[in-house]
């Protein structure tokens, strides 16, 4: 990691586990980053953005976010980008044979 008054670096490993990139202040004004890797068939866990918002950058492989209460489908993975709102419970599942691997980034709302 380098980092400077006003910007930080942090290099992605390759190791298939989770890795925290940004844990917040003071690093960052309050946003969390880190990036998941997902076996063939795993999910990350049911959970709530709670008052946060929340982007994912899908780096590899192939699944599906599953939205709300109703467990809404979207189709996720490679090059695509999602965007959850507050409130909003969320699940990742890997449904591809590859791991599917993603990097999430949360904050509060502006405003």
């Amino acid at each position: 990691m380098s980092f400077t008054e006003n910007a930080v670096v942090v290099e992605l490993n390759e190791k298939p586990e989770y890795q925290r990139l940004l844990e917040g202040p003071p690093q960052t004004a309050g946003m969390k980053v880190g990036r998941v890797h997902l076996e063939s068939g795993k999910a990350c866990g049911e959970h709530s953005t709670k008052e946060k918002e929340e982007i994912l950058v899908f780096l590899s492989g192939e699944g599906e976010l599953l939205i709300g209460e109703e467990k809404e489908a979207l189709s996720v993975g490679a090059g695509r980008v999602a965007y959850i709102r507050p409130q909003t419970i969320h699940d990742v599942r890997n449904t591809g044979s590859e791991p599917l691997v993603y990097v999430f980034c949360v904050s509060l709302p502006a405003g």
